[in-house]
């Protein structure tokens, strides 16, 4: 990953990214950036790993990748006061959609599963995790987000955690350099996140119409399994303006939820 190309081409005056560090190892880049965070470190950083040891993913799951086999990032947000706290639940859902337009710059049709997972031919491309992050005691900036995502670029199928994942390159994709995907990424958050704070983070200024027009959840029956054990059945009717998945009329959050499967 070339952190000096990145560098010029996404750090401007006018722009959303100050600080682009790569390093070759680290344990989590969300860890790690969460803790400048609370030191007080400005929106706009991003912290990017060749590899990492000790990666998670949503609901405490561990999240493993070959080192130099994809895009590893966490970037740090702190959305205005504009912005009301209940409206950060769109954030995850914005790093959906950025990364869901990457793939389409660099030649894939992909999609988005609820809440944020992007989807090649229903194989997963992308986790992503949000972590708020409250300031040490007595500092004077606000809480701010760190937006992890892992991105599979290069993995071959041997690579591959589950064999229901994929890569850019085993799907097929136009552009495989890793800091061209990044770089493309991080143009494409930066565009829809800077749209969403101007709206106060309002989801029917557009997020959510974008959201739904590429979810590919939404129309499917599925099986959402919950953290008790149980489950539920029903159709995906809609996402709501608060983020939450809506099936048969009972609205989940994604932090009600285990997994949510479709079924047909």
């Amino acid at each position: 990953m070339q952190a000096d190309v990145l560098t010029t081409s996404l750090v401007r005056e006018a722009g959303l990214w100050r600080r682009v560090d790569v390093v070759e190892r680290t344990a989590s880049t969300n860890t790690d950036l969460a803790a400048r965070a609370r030191a007080g470190a400005a929106e706009g950083e991003v912290l990017v790993a060749e590899t990492q040891t000790a990666g998670r993913g949503r609901l405490d799951r561990s999240f493993t990748m070959p080192e130099r086999s994809g895009v590893i990032v966490s970037v740090l947000l702190r959305p205005p006061s504009s912005v009301p706290a209940s409206r950060w639940v769109w954030l995850p859902l914005l790093a959906g959609l950025a990364v869901e337009a990457t793939a389409r710059e660099c030649g894939l049709e992909a999609g988005l599963k609820w809440p944020n997972d992007v989807l090649v031919d229903d194989r997963k491309l992308c986790g992503i995790l949000l972590e708020r992050v409250e300031p040490d005691a007595g500092s004077d900036v606000g809480p701010a987000a760190v937006v992890g995502i892992g991105l599979n670029v290069t993995m071959t199928e041997a690579e591959l955690p589950v064999p229901t994942a994929t890569s850019m390159r085993l799907a097929g994709a136009d552009q495989t350099d890793r800091t061209v995907v990044l770089r493309v990424l991080l143009r494409a958050l930066e565009r829809l996140y800077l749209a969403w704070v101007r709206s106060d983070g309002d989801p029917a200024a557009g997020v959510a119409d974008s959201y739904r027009r590429r979810c590919l959840t939404l129309g499917s029956s599925v099986r959402v399994e919950l953290p008790d054990g149980t489950s539920l059945e029903g159709t995906a009717d809609d996402v709501d303006e608060h983020g939450r998945l809506v099936v048969d009329g009972r609205a989940l959050s994604s932090g009600d939820v285990t997994h949510v499967r479709r079924l047909a």
